[in-house]
């Protein structure tokens, strides 16, 4: 018998643990400072971002981003060396490097680069519709392997073609 009611107390307990552990708070803490306790000299200008609500929940998503990942600022140039070389290298160096070119494509190099693959160019300098590197990584078909690229790391190659796809 006390082996029974043993048993029965660690089940109820297990499974108020569990239901505790699902159970997501609603509010706040109430020790959590409002706007209103704070100093006014101490007020942020804005909200923190965890605190504000999207808009429209259904198209919110998570993302997953690397957090070496940047954006050119709007007007910015886009450097090859600095930015489009280095992102390349990381995520397609592994099938289109220097020990393997993948449908004769190499990206370890800018001049490698424009030679473009097997099925000719990949890059069309300044028309980044056209470029088939673009296409293939913003429809995310490419990497095929690994993380795909992030729409900042999709702009930033976009940018960068159609600012002429320059070496610099």
């Amino acid at each position: 018998m006390k082996s029974n009611l043993f048993k029965f107390a660690l089940i109820v307990l297990t499974v108020g643990i569990l239901s505790a552990c699902g159970a997501q708070p609603t509010e706040a803490p109430a020790s959590a400072p409002t706007e209103a306790s704070v100093p006014a000299t101490q007020a942020p200008t804005n909200p923190p971002a965890d605190t504000v609500a999207p808009t429209d929940t259904t198209a919110a998503q998570p993302t997953e981003a690397p957090a070496t990942e940047s954006a050119a600022p709007a007007g910015a140039t886009v450097s090859f060396a600095t930015d489009i070389g280095p992102l390349l290298s990381n995520r397609c160096g592994s099938c289109h490097g220097d020990s393997r070119k993948r449908e004769g494509l190499s990206v370890t190099t800018y001049a490698d680069l424009m030679k473009g693959s097997d099925n000719g160019p990949v890059i069309m300098p300044g028309n980044s519709d056209s470029s088939l590197l673009v296409d293939l990584v913003a429809s995310q078909e490419m990497p095929k392997q690994g993380p795909k690229l992030t729409p900042s790391e999709v702009q930033l190659l976009v940018d960068w073609v159609n600012q002429g796809a320059l070496d610099n």
